[in-house]
Formats: structure tokens, sequence, C-alpha cells
């Protein structure tokens, strides 16, 4: 929508709000769009557009006939008629945290629209409760809104995408749900070439989703992401497993089974194979397999295979000949109703706090100062205009402080569609993780939005509310039932970090590095608390490593006391890397863009990964790939964090060979050959 649109519908906006009802001819006359259209049908199919793209940023508009004349046509925006959605400030407050999950900037239209729809509601955050509540994140994605909205509206899409073997396919595919699971988006619905309901990573899909017609087959009472996601473990065989584990390592599993953190065996209850393998894998370094031995066996073949792989030179040939895959070219940029969106809720913001500094406004709006000028310029040339005369919004910015006057009729909450409901849902599930104390506050704003889904706007009947409708998980990650195993830790662990964060005090933590044995005692002043899938890091300014880290949560053993803790010695020149540098995850957002400085890998790296391994490149956000015949794929990492990509390669299970630089390939070397010998002779980990 062009710039002279979006101050068309403002001019519109404003001269129906700030009345009871309008005369629709009298409309027609008052904006000079309308009543100098080339023709009557011009001005009716511009004013049919303005109707719907009014009623697309959340405004109730009502048209509805003069009872006393029924050719006259009356419109009005209704107010306070099961509107906006009703919340406390403190539910608010975890909405606005929920908000910050994603890159409005990447994510289209729906994730776009919520924040300024959510500051138009003229709620006071809590400060103190946004500060100590996690930041979540989610994949950022432009293809997320007409996914969505397809799911609402019973649409069947179409689009290209890339395969686990790497090739692009056309898929035609009719929605059932758009979730959420450990921070990646996942689409789960019917594809209609194979007639068989199929599961898409939505950050495969390479183009713009186009709608083709209605969907037509029946979709599953009840279904969620989790249960196509597990399918294949459920195949897979089951079993108890008996598992030697190093003292201080794998915390987040002792503390699911209820086991002492030093304790040198743990017992894993029925479990898939699949699953055993891919835990014992990502935690080589730590973890062995004791029983079954069968499945011991094949772990000491495939430690075995990672190790032959990985010595000798690697085989550069093929990587000259590849050809580079160019990136998905998916560009959205913003529409006329994202625009209109941030113009309200920014005058709305305004309005309900009388004056805001100028830089506040552009911070809450995350947008740059220079454009939230841009944006009082379009408000102050629009106004009401069915007085007579042009009377105009007021909007000021002397100073470095906004003001916005005459403006009433903008001074009302935006309502949240069904797709921007969903993407706040799966925002706030990131909190889940790290929820602590305000866990019953996120989940008394989860039910507040799971039922403002049932509100219109495209549901059926049929469609199921809540969780199911959403596609979000209700709790990702490890329990959180405050009786679970473990619990009493993780919580007393988790307040004390939010505490510290909301005091801005610091703290003595004993910590579990994820590369080194053992633990060490350190000083570190907690910044905030981030999730990412179900794991939650601490950011925090750490005087060990003299610069700031991020620290697993469920690798903080405990919180000891200020005085009476001996710190671990500080590194010197001679002294190996922080084994904190690393603390970082293959499943993590953004693992090759670490905390500067952290123990990352310089130069660059090259792998060469199957279909097995693609979620490598993936994970790590991979700046270049070339194309193998067969589904094969090279992928060169920036910087990635040197020890989460070495177990990222050895969970791969073979999937996944790292071809430089030689350091990284001797330390898989060296892993991979002790993983082997340990589940060769089942001897425990030491």
């Amino acid at each position: 929508m062009a710039a002279r649109g979006v101050e068309r519908l403002l001019n519109v906006i404003m001269t129906i709000g700030s009345r009871s009802r309008i005369d629709r001819a009298q409309l027609f006359d008052v904006i000079p769009d309308y009543a100098n259209a080339e023709s009557a049908d011009a001005a009716e199919k511009m004013f049919e557009r303005d109707k719907a793209a009014i009623l697309e940023l959340g405004l109730p508009l009502v048209s509805e006939r003069d009872p006393w004349d029924e050719s006259r046509v009356l419109y009005r925006i209704a107010g306070g008629e099961g509107g906006s959605l009703d919340v406390t400030p403190e539910e608010y407050t975890v909405l606005l945290a929920a908000s910050r999950a994603w890159d409005d900037a990447a994510a289209g239209g729906a994730a776009r629209r919520v924040r300024a729809k959510l500051l138009s509601l003229g709620i006071e955050a809590d400060p103190d409760l946004l500060r100590r509540t996690p930041r979540g994140a989610l994949e950022s994605l432009p293809v997320l809104t007409p996914l969505l909205e397809a799911v609402t509206q019973r649409r069947r899409v179409v689009f290209s995408y890339r395969t686990a073997d790497g090739r692009l396919a056309e898929r035609t595919v009719e929605p059932w749900v758009v979730a959420v699971h450990e921070g990646r988006w996942y689409l789960w619905g019917h594809d209609t070439d194979r007639d068989a309901p199929r599961l898409f990573r939505a950050s495969r899909i390479e183009t713009y989703p186009r709608v083709k017609g209605r969907a037509s087959a029946e979709r599953p009472a009840h279904t969620s992401i989790e249960e196509a996601l597990h399918r294949s473990d459920s195949a897979s065989e089951q079993s108890a497993s008996r598992l030697a584990v190093e003292p201080f390592k794998a915390l987040a599993l002792r503390d699911r089974l209820g086991a002492p953190l030093d304790a040198p065996e743990l017992v894993l209850p029925e479990a898939a194979r699949t699953q055993v393998r891919r835990l014992v894998l990502a935690e080589s370094r730590w973890i062995a397999l004791r029983e079954p031995a069968p499945w011991r066996r094949e772990l000491a073949g495939i430690f075995t295979q990672i190790a032959r792989s990985h010595e000798g030179a690697p085989d550069l040939d093929a990587l000259e000949r590849a050809k580079v895959r160019t990136g998905p070219r998916i560009r959205v940029s913003a529409s006329g109703t994202d625009h209109l969106s941030r113009l309200i809720g920014e005058a709305s913001y305004v309005l309900s706090r009388g004056e805001v500094e100028l830089e506040q406004v552009a911070e809450e709006f995350a947008v740059s100062t220079e454009q939230i000028i841009e944006d009082l310029q379009v408000l102050f040339v629009c106004g009401d205009l069915g007085t007579g005369w042009e009377d105009l919004i007021e909007a000021e910015w002397d100073s470095g402080v906004v003001r916005v006057r005459n403006a009433d009729a903008l001074r009302r909450p935006l309502q949240l569609s069904v797709p921007e409901t969903t993407a706040l849902l799966a925002g706030l599930a990131t909190l889940d993780p790290a929820a602590g104390s305000e866990a019953a506050l996120v989940e008394s704003a989860r039910r507040k939005l799971s039922a403002h889904l049932g509100e219109g706007d495209g549901t059926t009947d049929d469609a199921p509310v809540g969780p199911d409708a959403s596609g979000v998980p209700a709790a990702p990650g490890p329990p959180q039932d405050p009786s679970a195993p473990g619990a009493d830790r993780r919580t007393a662990v988790l307040d004390a970090v939010q505490d510290a964060i909301g005091v801005q005090e610091s703290l003595v933590i004993r910590y579990s590095p994820p590369a080194a044995p053992g633990t060490t005692v350190r000083r570190i002043h907690p910044l905030e608390l981030l999730t990412v899938g179900s794991r939650t890091y601490v950011r925090a300014h750490c005087e060990l490593a003299g610069q700031e880290r991020r620290f697993r949560l469920d690798r903080i053993v405990e919180i000891l006391d200020e005085e009476d803790a001996p710190l671990s010695a500080p590194r010197t020149a001679s002294t190996a890397q922080d084994p904190a540098s690393s603390d970082s995850s293959a499943s993590s957002v953004s693992p090759s863009h670490p905390t500067p400085g952290a123990g990352r890998v310089d130069g660059g790296v090259w792998l060469r990964v199957e279909a097995g391994g693609l979620w490598i490149a993936e994970a790590f956000e991979a700046d270049e790939i070339r194309d193998l015949d067969g589904g094969s794929v090279y992928a060169r990492l920036g910087h990635p964090v040197r020890a989460a990509l070495v177990d990222a390669v050895i969970e791969a299970a073979g999937a996944a060979e790292v071809l430089s630089p030689r350091e990284v390939r001797d330390e898989i070397v060296t892993i991979s050959w002790g993983g082997a010998e340990r589940h060769a002779d089942g001897q425990s980990v030491g």
C-alpha cells in the first residue's frame, strides 16, 4: 500500500471514529480520494478495499442501514463490544516479553503487527517483571503469515520445499497445524500429491506459499507437532537402559530422573533406541551406554565410523566442483496494514501517557527515532475530514518529547487476528522453560489468548481451540511440575538468577562446563534470561572470563554463599580457554554468532553433510551451501562455537564430516575413538 493509501485510511478511520456514525454518502464527499475518483464505481471499489484493510487492521468497522431510511448506509467503529484482549498489567507484561521472541523485521506481517497492537492497549508494563521474564527465541520466517492464514481459513497452499536429501520439490499442502517445537517452526498437514499427512520444516520452504483453493481433506480432531515428530521414535525398539555418567555432567537428565548430581550410573526407564542413541552421542564426552548390549555395540560401530572418517586427509576435490546454492528468494516488505498498525499503536501509546520520550517510543516499537518522526509527520497531515474543514491530528516531537493531540479516535486497542494470536502464543511458549515463579502468570495469559482464538476471524466451528488450534506445545522441555524430580534444584537456581537480574546484583555459582571435567566456581553478574527451545541460558558478565558469557541454566549446579565460596583461579596466558566459553548448543539459535571472544573456530569451518546431518547447517546458520549429486552438501560455517560443533557432528552419527580445519577433525577423532573404546568393552566413563 502506497503512502497515499495509508494517509487515506487514516483519514477514513479518523472521520468515522470521531463520531457515533457517518452517512456513506457524506463519507464519499469528504474523503478526497473518493470524491475525486474517476467514477462512482472506482470510488466504490476503493472503499471496499479500504473496509477490508480496516477490518484486517483490527478495528471493528460496522456498517448498518438507517432504520428510518433503508437507502442510507451508516458506518461506525464499535467500541467495547467483544473486541480487545482483556488482560491484567502482569499478564500484559509477560505478553510483551513473549512478543520479543522473534525478529519482527523478518517474520512477516503477523509477527510485525503483534507488538504494535499490544502497545495500543494502553496498559503500563511492570518494568521489574519485564526484566525478570526470560527472552525467548523463535525462528523468524516470512512464510509464517500465509501458512497461519491457510490454517484458519482452511485453504490449500503451494510452495517449493527443500527435502531432507537436499532436492527442491513443489508441494501442495492443506495445512492443519503451524507450530513451534524447540524454537523451530513446523507445518503439519495433508500432502495432496501423496494423499497422506506430512511434516515440513518451515525453514525449508523456499518460496512464498500461494493459495490454491479450499482444503478438502478431513482435518483430524486432535493433532500436534509433537505427535508427528515422535512417530519415528515410537516405531523404534523400546527398552530400559543403563548409563555410566561422569559426576556433575548431564545435569538435565539427572534432574528428570531425580538422580544425585554425582551418581556414576543412571538407569533410564523405557525409551526408544533412537532417543538413547542421540542422547549418548550428543554428550559423548561424559556418557557411555552399558546396557542393552546390542545398543552399546551399535554405538561402538558409530563412534568407530566417525573416527575413521576424520582420520587422514579429507577429500576436497568435489568441493570445487559443487554448485553454490542460492538462498530462498522470499522478501516480504512491510505492508500498509503493518504501517497503519504501528501508526495507530504509536498514537494510542502516546495518548494514554500524555507525553513520552522520543527514544522510549522508538525502543518500544523496535524502530529508529527517524522512523518515529516520519510516522508523526504522517499523523500530522491526517485527521477528521467530516467537520467541514480539516480538523487534523496535532503531533509534536520537540526537544525529544512526543505529544499527540486531537486524535482520540485512535485511542483504542487494535484486535489481534487469529494468525497474530497464534504467533503470540508461540512466543509465550518460549517462556515456559524458565517461567519459574511467573509460571502462573504465563499460564493465565495463555488461557486468555487461547480463548481469544475462538472469536471469529475466519475460524470454523469444528476447529479445535487452544493448544491444538494454535499448534503451540503447552510445555516444551523438561517437566515444570514443582513436584517433578530435580525441581527443587532447578527452582532454587532459577529464582536466584531472576532475583539477581531484578535487583542487578551478582551471584556466585558452581558451574559444570560442557567441554571440561568437573566444575568451576565463578562470580557472575546476570543480565538476562534467554530461552532457546527447551533450554535456558543466563547472559551474564563473568569475572573469571573477564567478559560477557552465556551459561546454560541446567549446568548451574548450585548457588553458593558470596562470602564463603572460594572462586576458581582466573585464566592466564598459558591456561586453556575458559570452559564456559563454548557453552552453546547445536540446537540453540545462532550458535554461529556466539558471545564475542567465546570459544569459536576462527577462519570458518567446511562440513560435508548427508541427509541426516543437514540440521547442522540449519542450526549453525551456514554462510554458504554447495550441492553435490545424491543429496549431500558442503556447508561453510562462519565462526561456530567449537565444542558445540564437535558435539553436533558426533550426534549426527556419521552423517556429517568436518573437512577443515584440521584441529577440529583431530578433536573429533580423539573423542570418537574414546567413545568406541568405552562402548566396545562396556567400561564406564572416565
